[in-house]
């Protein structure tokens, strides 16, 4: 069960620095003219970012969650 937790952790964790990497790039390919457009909403550009980073909140709490079922499961052990 350990080595189940453990490889789906590292997969988290890889998921997490992904989603991070995404969302730094879109972060960095936005413009200032997309910034300051007197669009009606947000531009697709600021979707991207805000659904990449929401996805890096989801996986680091996966993360979180696994290592504290190991710290669980170490000290029931």
């Amino acid at each position: 069960m350990n080595t189940v937790l453990v490889i789906a952790l590292i997969l988290a964790m890889g998921a997490t620095l992904f989603a991070l990497i995404r969302g730094i790039v879109a972060f960095l390919q936005a413009t200032k003219e997309q910034l300051n457009s007197p669009e009606n909403g947000p531009s697709p550009s600021s979707l991207k970012q805000n659904r990449m980073m929401m996805n890096r909140i989801l996986f680091q709490a996966v993360a979180v969650i696994i290592v504290a079922i190991l710290l669980l499961m170490k000290g029931n052990g």
